[in-house]
């Protein structure tokens, strides 16, 4: 089959479906015009600093980093949340928000992401599973305690050409250690999953009720494939929309060439 008779079935699965379960890779926010760390080039356009010193995306997203040398995880970690609190979801959101809510069951997120772009775009806090945590989220970096804190109050001022931190660090409130980002990173035995366990039980309720599912997953790459394994545990009906790895077992689902938005922008004419 071509890609108009996919868009087709995508287009009646998700008309026919009583919920719609959304598994969201790295590739969601490109749209919205946040950064794509696909590879070292990616990563060190928009890092310069740490390019020169020959830090790469693993190095600098690793527990540790925190504990060697906070100012510049930091640096990193800081203006990526500016960043994330500054951007603007794309329409492609909306057009998800819009088909869940039509639904009997509505829907429910499951992500990688750890940008919080569903909630800013009106998902409920309650109708996601972020399994990588949130960047909105604080924790200690030694985990003293299994006490989880919003980042609202942090405010992180960033020398971006040298990728450090100039306000004070953030503290524990417990033991006043540094705190990091209550986020899943490489080598990481200090993460605080508490918030994310809650939702994953909000998460396997959600999916006890439902009878007719039909998953959209969007931009979740094969290189830290989380989210493509859960999408494929409810196939036949995945919709895989991806630009380059939208390869999927026709047993499991059908998949669209594209990026999320202007996939979710055809479909949206599809479904009417």
């Amino acid at each position: 089959m071509d890609t108009a008779e996919h868009m087709a079935i995508a287009a009646d699965w998700i008309r026919e479906a009583d919920g719609i379960l959304i598994n969201a890779g790295a590739g969601m926010g490109v749209d919205s015009g946040l950064p794509d760390f696909r590879g070292e080039t990616g990563f060190w356009t928009a890092y310069p600093a740490l390019k020169a010193d020959g830090i790469n995306f693993y190095d600098i997203a690793n527990a540790e980093a925190f504990l060697r040398d906070p100012i510049r995880a930091w640096g990193f970690y800081g203006h990526r949340l500016d960043l994330y609190r500054r951007t603007v979801p794309h329409e492609g959101f909306e057009i998800l928000h819009r088909w869940a809510a039509a639904k009997r069951y509505g829907g429910f997120v499951f992500t990688s992401n750890v940008d919080g772009q569903f909630q800013k775009a009106g998902f409920a806090d309650d109708r996601l599973f972020e399994c990588h945590g949130s960047i909105h989220f604080l924790q200690c970096g030694q985990s003293c305690t299994h006490r989880i804190w919003t980042a609202d109050d942090f405010q992180p001022e960033v020398d971006v050409n040298r990728c450090a931190l100039l306000s004070p660090l953030p503290r524990c409130p417990d033991c006043g250690g540094v705190a990091r980002p209550a986020i899943l990173m490489f080598d990481d035995w200090h993460w605080v999953e508490t918030r994310a366990r809650r939702q994953q039980m909000r998460y396997e309720t959600w999916l006890s009720g439902v009878g007719h599912i039909v998953v959209i997953e969007l931009g979740a790459g094969g290189a830290i494939p989380t989210v493509r394994n859960m999408s494929e545990r409810f196939g036949p009906r995945v919709v895989r929309i991806n630009p380059r790895d939208y390869a999927i077992d026709p047993g499991k689902g059908v998949g669209l060439p594209g990026r999320a938005l202007d996939v979710l922008r055809s479909l949206k004419e599809s479904v009417g």
